[in-house]
């Protein structure tokens, strides 16, 4: 996770707050090395759904997950799973944090939870760290490491993981695409007149054939961690959709993330600030991006606009549960007020993308 002085943590925000003492009391009868001294907690103020924070007692550190307040969706926000991908691809992608110890005991936090290393580096997600000289072959520089890593994370042979025992590979588009639609309905709280020629176009058109290989499925700027130099990734965080699946759909959320300049200011701003991508000179656009990696992972990318398309109906998806749990009380957190808007720009703008060829 972020070092403090890239001004990533924040106090905790109200209602938002561990118990330390319960914690502390904890930590020091399941961990033996633990130092002298206090238990310090500040939050990652990034990310909106999983609860993260950073852990501090004397030089010891460790970043502390947890779900989100209130009810959450079946199957979603599962710590233990999480905790078992980490001891399966840290020792072999060691870009994934290292997990230190899992705990299902809800008097300590209030849910079940996991801890993991804190890694140091620098984020880069609206902005780069002050007296940063920001140039052109920097922001290509990094385009192309987020290439690199999702093609050396696609590479890696599932089957000889422990990821093939919590995953089914067979039939994964065709779960993700009725998944997802039933999310929504589940989430829905505005109609929104498109969404149902969009859902029926994702059924009819789910590939039937596909590779099937890890994915990370949240592969975005904000989720990687880079070394001082840039030179780098050095970490890659929030592996909780990570499953075996099909390798375009990977790439196809990424993209849908991965804003550019000429897109429309609802995506660019629609989850805060403009991402440094839509910013900055340099930066790969989508089809750059998605042909650099049609070119390093040797993959037909011909149909990729399905891919696109589901990309951005999922994340509509995503800001509507996130927007139902404002509505419904489970969150106060103003960050998520407008969330209806951002999910109805995005299921106009699937629709869109829908009728066009990469």
């Amino acid at each position: 996770m972020p070092r403090q002085m890239n001004k990533d943590t924040i106090p905790v925000r109200t209602g938002e707050e561990l118990n330390l003492n319960v914690l502390e009391k904890f930590l020091r009868e399941t961990i033996d090395t633990l130092p002298a001294g206090p238990l310090e907690i500040l939050q990652f103020s990034a990310g909106h759904s999983n609860l993260t924070y950073q852990l501090k007692m004397g030089e010891w550190e460790a970043v502390l997950r947890r779900p989100p307040l209130g009810p959450v969706a079946p199957k979603a926000h599962d710590m233990e799973r999480e905790y078992k991908i980490l001891s399966e691809l840290n020792p072999i992608f060691p870009v994934a944090p290292k997990p230190i110890l899992f705990s299902d005991n809800l008097e300590i936090v209030g849910s079940p939870f996991f801890l993991m290393e804190r890694k140091n580096g620098t984020v880069v997600d609206t902005s780069f760290p002050e007296g940063t000289k920001v140039t052109k072959e920097l922001c290509r520089h990094l385009s192309e490491l987020m290439v690199e890593k999702l093609v050396e994370l696609h590479a890696i042979d599932y089957k000889q993981t422990g990821l093939s025992l919590i995953s089914k590979p067979q039939g994964f588009m065709e779960r993700q695409v009725h998944g997802w639609i039933n999310r929504y309905e589940r989430a829905k709280t505005d109609e929104i007149t498109s969404v149902e020629t969009l859902k029926k176009w994702l059924i009819d058109h789910i590939p039937k054939e596909h590779e099937s290989t890890i994915i990370h499925y949240d592969y975005k700027f904000n989720n990687a961690m880079f070394n001082e130099q840039f030179t780098d990734m050095v970490g890659l965080f929030d592996w909780e959709m990570t499953t075996v699946g099909d390798p375009l759909a990977d790439l196809g959320v990424a993209m849908g993330y991965w804003n550019q300049s000429d897109d429309s200011n609802l995506i660019i701003k629609g989850l805060g600030r403009e991402p440094v991508t839509a910013v900055y000179d340099g930066f790969l656009t989508r089809n750059q991006f998605i042909e650099l990696y049609a070119k390093k992972s040797g993959r037909d990318i011909s149909n990729f606009n399905f891919y696109l398309t589901f990309a951005y109906f999922k994340l509509a998806v995503i800001g509507q549960q996130i927007y139902y749990r404002f509505k419904k009380g489970q969150t106060n957190d103003m960050r998520f007020a407008n969330f209806n808007h951002f999910v109805k720009n995005l299921i106009l703008h699937a629709s869109h993308v829908a009728e066009e060829k990469l």
